[in-house]
């Protein structure tokens, strides 16, 4: 089983909370991980701004990745989200931590 780890950016911790709690609910997901405190700094229609931002990391299988990238493009609040799907090297992750996200988003270990 092939696992995706996901990096989004939130405008404030109330919002990455608000949508955390339905897409682990929805199975979407197993656990997200909220950093509040960050600071970004990046160009946006020809300016260079500056925000404070919460990242937001999310655990799910390859398989749900998808499903999940539409529910944070539905929840986000910010018309062009940072959402980035990195895969994960499963032979060198934790296989009982692969198992417990494998069987929190639906699916049976291999």
């Amino acid at each position: 089983m092939r696992f995706t780890w996901i990096y989004t950016t939130w405008p404030d911790q109330a919002a990455a909370e608000a949508a955390a709690a339905p897409l682990v609910e929805e199975r979407l997901c197993a656990c997200a991980n909220i950093l509040p405190g960050m600071t970004s700094v990046y160009r946006w229609q020809g300016r260079v701004e500056t925000a404070q931002e919460c990242v937001m990391i999310l655990k799910t299988r390859a398989d749900r990745a998808t499903a999940l990238r539409e529910r944070l493009l539905a929840l986000h609040p910010y018309d062009t989200p940072c959402i980035l799907a990195l895969p994960v090297d499963d032979a060198a992750s934790g296989p009982a931590f692969l198992d417990w996200i494998a069987e929190q988003t639906g699916a049976l270990p291999d």
